[in-house]
């Protein structure tokens, strides 16, 4: 047997490493469900520990100020926008959590066996790269053979797409938490309009101010407690996942340009935070 032969049956040999890939399963974002319970909670809880026999409960002031800020945003927008927006703002309750570290990690690990192994040796982590969809296309393209330059170019097309659809769900999101208020004081004007229709009536006047600026009440809450930061919520998730794909990007184009994997590591650490950087090799 040729040494070129003997050489391959050994790398045949071989174990393949282990590579683990971190599950980006979604789990609720406790910090948006307590935020709004507690906020909601705390006026709750100064209208009841008030002394006052005020009903802070209008159907009309509600239906006004909801349904008006869903109609009125969507005269702003397209059918289509609205609907991709309805799946994006469940991500602020809903989203993958995952440790940044853990994935560069796992970069680490995969640039370490291209290294090694050659790229085609990747194809054995097929089935691994799947819990991560972007990681699994962006290697994809390493395994096919495509160049640095065209991974590059492909990758942040698709980067920058995500960034565009999260921020266009987050502009719907800030224009409804504007419009919210204004429907709340139109509301308000409506409901001054029909007290000064029936001043006639003294005992009826106080009542109907009271619903009148109920509107106000509730276009404010749903405005500045709902509305904006959830938009503010949306952004940082936008802003956690582009980080994930550059990290990948970074890897994938380290790996084709056959750079050292100790490069990579502090090509790595350069997106993370301090808090969240690795030390692969120490």
């Amino acid at each position: 047997m040729s040494d070129a032969a003997e050489a391959a049956t050994a790398q045949e040999t071989i174990p393949i490493p282990v590579v683990r890939v971190p599950n980006s399963v979604k789990r609720p974002d406790f910090a948006t469900f307590l935020g709004l319970i507690f906020t909601m909670g705390l006026i709750l809880s100064a209208i009841l520990m008030s002394q006052s026999n005020a009903s802070f409960l209008n159907l009309p002031s509600v239906l006004m100020v909801v349904l008006g800020t869903i109609t009125a945003t969507c005269t702003a927008y397209t059918v289509d926008e609205i609907q991709k927006t309805g799946g994006v703002i469940a991500s602020a309750f809903f989203r993958p959590v995952r440790e940044p570290s853990q994935l560069a990690t796992s970069l680490m690990d995969i640039a370490t066996v291209a290294r090694k192994r050659g790229l085609l040796a990747l194809s054995a982590y097929e089935g691994e790269m799947r819990k991560e969809p972007f990681l699994a296309k962006s290697f994809q393209l390493v395994v096919d053979g495509y160049s640095a330059e065209d991974i590059d170019r492909m990758l942040k097309i698709e980067i920058d797409s995500f960034i565009e659809r999260q921020k266009r769900s987050s502009s719907i999101l800030r224009r409804a938490a504007e419009i919210a208020p204004a429907m709340g004081l139109i509301g308000t004007l409506v409901g001054l309009v029909q007290m000064l229709a029936d001043l006639e009536n003294p005992e009826a006047i106080g009542p109907a101010m009271a619903v009148a600026l109920l509107t106000t009440f509730y276009g404010a809450i749903l405005g500045n407690i709902v509305l904006a930061p959830m938009a503010v919520k949306l952004d940082k998730y936008t802003a956690d996942e582009t980080q994930i794909m550059n990290l990948v990007l970074k890897a994938c184009r380290s790996i084709v340009n056959q750079e050292n994997p100790r490069s990579l590591e502090m090509v790595l650490n350069g997106e993370l935070a301090p808090s969240d950087q690795i030390r692969y090799f120490d």
